[in-house]
């Protein structure tokens, strides 16, 4: 759980150095809607691909990290990208819906609840 969100953090990072003019990561998808960038490419060490809402990055390591981004640019994220995260990682997490509930609620308030289901990293 806190790996998705470490993972989540570095990956802004990531992004935000190699696109100077990316204020946030949820500004990606105005910049591929603009055709300012390509819809998928590969940037430092991730692969990203913009789909929707949000956006699916994938470390060199096979990391797979999906975020939706929320009307007011928030990044969130349901159990299923929870899930997917774990499942991707070097040494494979496979949690059960109930486990991955019980972690989240955990870290409450470090993680709201934005509708149900549907998680964000509080500010």
């Amino acid at each position: 759980m806190l790996g998705y969100v470490h993972a989540l953090n570095a990956i802004d990072e990531a992004m935000r150095v190699a696109i100077p003019s990316l204020e946030r990561l949820a500004d990606v998808l105005g910049l591929v809607r603009s055709r300012r960038i390509s819809r998928s490419d590969h940037i430092d060490t991730y692969s990203y691909t913009v789909h929707g809402a949000g956006c699916r990055f994938i470390s060199d390591n096979g990391t797979e990290v999906d975020v939706d981004f929320a009307a007011d640019g928030s990044e969130v994220f349901d159990l299923w990208r929870l899930r997917w995260y774990g499942l991707s990682l070097p040494e494979p997490l496979d949690v059960t819906d109930q486990d991955l509930r019980s972690a989240v609620r955990s870290l409450q308030p470090l993680l709201d609840e934005v509708r149900p289901g549907w998680f964000s990293v509080a500010n």
